[in-house]
């Protein structure tokens, strides 16, 4: 009998031949700065786990105290009963700290955007969204039906064009940009990008999951780093990865949660947090507040690596975050270097097409509050051995 899905292997072995295939690595301690992987022991600069949360005491305590309280699981959606008091002093919580009227909390920081870009959002709208924005904003953005408008990365002249050429067309307009780029590191212009919607009476919404916990005082994202606040309608954030927890979380007026509270199709659909997830956050909020030397901690290690890297002579592009990539230009490379690395004790990602744009291949690294200088100094050894190995890196001319 044919198998209607055999076109599913002919791709895979193709990604095979073409060495992008990638296997699923097993984690089998805790995210830590060193952690063992498929029972290697490796330097881990593939975590998003920004401020060394993930396994705190506080975090960890607070699950344990919630879940025997509360239980494991709430037993319903929010809209039906599966909505606890704990899950209403999280939102609490991030409303406080993001200095906005009402948060909602979704399942994933996918779901947050995806859900609520396709909630708000219709046929006749339009959306004008930068080039490189996320996955999950594209989806929604699709979702929506509304019309898509892309604009070159961080290009605020082609947006504001954009705007303009729709100035009296019919329907909402919604602006909207990563306020961090997940694979590039760089970071939005947002005051300009602000202005721009303010001039056209657009919707101007940012995704902040990857400056949650690294911008901003105590980590407030990228509407405190540049004093944006009351400007941005719609700020999207993540709660696993400075949090160390899970979920993703939109903040704005009380009115747009109310409505993604009725409309918002991720939230409306799926089962609420267990109460161990909301009282971790709940603890790592508290944590990002009252421990500001942990955000210090992670520059400090970003500017250390950063200029490592640089010494050795490493492209990482426009990085101006923990998030530095290292260009390498081929998926084929990327993904060979990267087990390469991993074989000598470092843990980096290799990345490639469609994640990033085609001869844009690099290996991702992302370093935390918690690495040592130590650390740090070994994952650029084996950075450095490992790509003079392979003739991605050339060595320095000898001295005349």
């Amino acid at each position: 009998m044919t198998d209607p899905l055999s076109y599913l292997g002919d791709q895979l072995n193709a990604w095979r031949q073409a060495g992008t295939f990638q296997t699923l690595r097993q984690l089998q301690t805790a995210c830590e700065p060193v952690s063992r992987f498929d029972g290697r022991e490796v330097i881990n600069l593939a975590s998003n786990n920004y401020l060394g949360l993930a396994n705190h005491p506080k975090l960890v305590e607070a699950a344990l105290d919630a879940t025997r309280r509360l239980g494991v699981g709430s037993g319903a959606v929010r809209t039906i009963s599966g909505t606890m008091a704990i899950h209403m002093e999280l939102e609490q919580k991030i409303a406080r700290f993001k200095s906005v009227e009402a948060c909602v909390v979704f399942q994933s920081g996918f779901a947050a955007n995806a859900g609520t870009v396709s909630a708000i959002l219709g046929p006749d709208d339009h959306i004008i969204s930068d080039q490189l924005n996320h996955a999950s904003i594209i989806d929604g953005a699709r979702l929506s039906k509304a019309k898509i408008h892309v604009f070159p990365h961080k290009d605020v002249a082609s947006a504001a064009r954009i705007l303009s050429e729709l100035d009296g067309a019919p329907g909402r307009k919604l602006l909207i940009s990563d306020g961090v780029f997940s694979m590039d590191g760089d970071i939005a212009p947002m005051p300009e990008l602000t202005a721009v919607a303010e001039r056209h009476g657009a919707i101007m919404m940012v995704d902040d999951a990857h400056a949650s916990g690294v911008l901003g005082r105590a980590g407030r994202g990228t509407i405190d780093h540049f004093g944006l606040h009351g400007r941005v309608h719609v700020q999207v954030g993540t709660l696993s990865k400075a949090a160390g927890v899970l979920g993703g979380y939109v903040c704005g007026s009380r009115d747009l949660i109310e409505f993604l509270y009725h409309r918002a199709r991720p939230f409306l659909f799926s089962t609420s947090h267990p109460p161990a997830v909301a009282a971790a956050c709940i603890a790592a909020f508290e944590i990002m507040e009252n421990e500001p030397e942990r955000i210090e901690a992670l520059w400090d290690n970003t500017r250390y690596f950063k200029a490592t890297l640089a010494s050795a002579g490493f492209d990482t592009g426009a990085s101006e975050t923990p998030i530095t990539p290292i260009l390498v230009g081929e998926a084929k490379t990327a993904h060979a270097f990267s087990r390469a690395l991993f074989e000598e004790g470092l843990f980096a990602t290799g990345i490639g097409y469609p994640t990033v744009p085609e001869g844009k291949a690099r290996i991702r690294t992302i370093v935390t509050a918690t690495h040592t200088r130590e650390q740090l100094d070994r994952a650029v050894e084996i950075l450095v051995r490992v790509a003079r190995r392979m003739n991605i890196l050339r060595a320095p001319l000898p001295a005349a």
